[in-house]
């Protein structure tokens, strides 16, 4: 049986703290394997809007249903985040506040399909056969300099502003995340996180925590750990998403 005529099963971790600094926790996540979707969200606008922010956008792709091909489930998340993106706006002038939003990182499975989602900078990590790829892009200020080659990734992890971010859900009318398609493998691993794990931890350092064949909670639970013994200043959350290969034969009569 080959990848292109099998289905996969998935195996997920998830794992949230608010860190060692922050008071509250402003992230969310969410996990819908039988939608093919898995989500992490973090919120910006201070305790009880922050936290608002990124649950919006979960229980906007809780309702997502089952979707009917891959493009149908890309267009079944974009409509999802444009109605949080409406609520979240709805909120911050209730509430009279000038700035409430939140990152998103979305990976999305449908079949041999996958497509990540994303906005601000939050990331979607996906490691397969011992290579990580990163396979979202940063966006923020930092990202821009590095990309000009103002900064290097080392300096950008002492940057003032690090955590500016220049895209997320909830600001503006138009959302307009990114998106990028790919296909999934047998032994794929993929990791989504929210900034609060990358800013004290390497790539390198992520890759050596995924290659282990341990369960997808135990590794999200070490990487927490890792997080936390570094000084989290900021929430730190993470989903690991293992992708499993359906060996089902056929088992109709001859």
């Amino acid at each position: 049986m080959t990848e292109e005529e099998a289905g996969f099963l998935f195996e997920t971790g998830a794992a949230s703290d608010r860190g060692v600094v922050r008071e509250h926790n402003e992230d969310s996540l969410g996990a819908f394997p039988e939608a093919g979707v898995w989500a992490v969200a973090d919120g910006m606008g201070g305790h009880q809007a922050g936290d608002l922010a990124s649950r919006t956008i979960v229980e906007e792709l809780a309702s997502l249903g089952l979707p009917v091909s891959a493009m149908d489930l890309r267009a079944r998340v974009l409509e999802r985040i444009e109605r949080a993106n409406l609520r979240i706006l709805a909120l911050a002038r209730e509430r009279q506040l000038a700035t409430v939003g939140s990152t998103l990182a979305a990976l999305l499975i449908h079949g041999q399909e996958f497509a990540c989602t994303w906005a601000g900078d939050s990331r979607v990590y996906l490691l397969r056969k011992g290579i990580l790829h990163r396979l979202t892009t940063d966006h923020s200020e930092v990202a821009q300099l590095i990309a000009r080659g103002g900064l290097t990734e080392e300096e950008a992890r002492s940057y003032p502003n690090r955590n500016v971010i220049t895209k997320a859900i909830g600001i503006q009318m138009n959302p307009r995340p990114e998106t990028v398609t790919g296909v999934v493998e047998g032994g794929d691993l993929f990791l989504l996180c929210s900034d609060g794990l990358t800013e004290h931890n390497s790539d390198e350092d992520l890759r050596q925590a995924m290659l282990t064949a341990e369960p997808a909670q135990l590794i999200a639970a070490r990487l927490i750990e890792q997080t936390l013994m570094r000084g989290a200043r900021d929430n730190v959350s993470v989903l690991i998403v293992r992708c499993i290969l359906s060996e089902t034969e056929d088992m109709a009569e001859p």
